[in-house]
């Protein structure tokens, strides 16, 4: 049994999976947009989601409905995978320096 040098461990252990830290930020971003729209179509109102509403102006499609939760989600999913990407990135490239 050979054992790798010291600095194969220690590099292999600082990685971070990309990959992983995306779905993880998406489904976060994307289950409290979810969560949060539903939240207030389920509350109702005069005004249902005045304010988050206006997230219309970044996400065309979304609204506060049921059907704007799901647009949201897919929308709230994408940006958060592509800030999880960039975070294991620059987090990579920063610990191999």
């Amino acid at each position: 049994m050979t054992v790798p040098p010291p600095n194969t461990v220690q590099a292999s252990l600082l990685r971070l999976n990309a990959r992983a830290w995306g779905i993880a930020v998406g489904l976060f971003m994307g289950g409290g947009l979810f969560l949060a729209t539903i939240f207030l179509v389920i509350r109702g109102g005069p005004d249902v989601g005045q304010h988050l509403s206006l997230l219309a102006v970044f996400f065309p499609g979304y609204s506060v409905t049921w059907l704007g939760a799901f647009i949201g989600f897919v929308y709230a999913f994408v940006l958060g995978y592509a800030l999880g990407r960039i975070i294991g990135a620059v987090y990579n490239r920063l610990a191999f320096r």
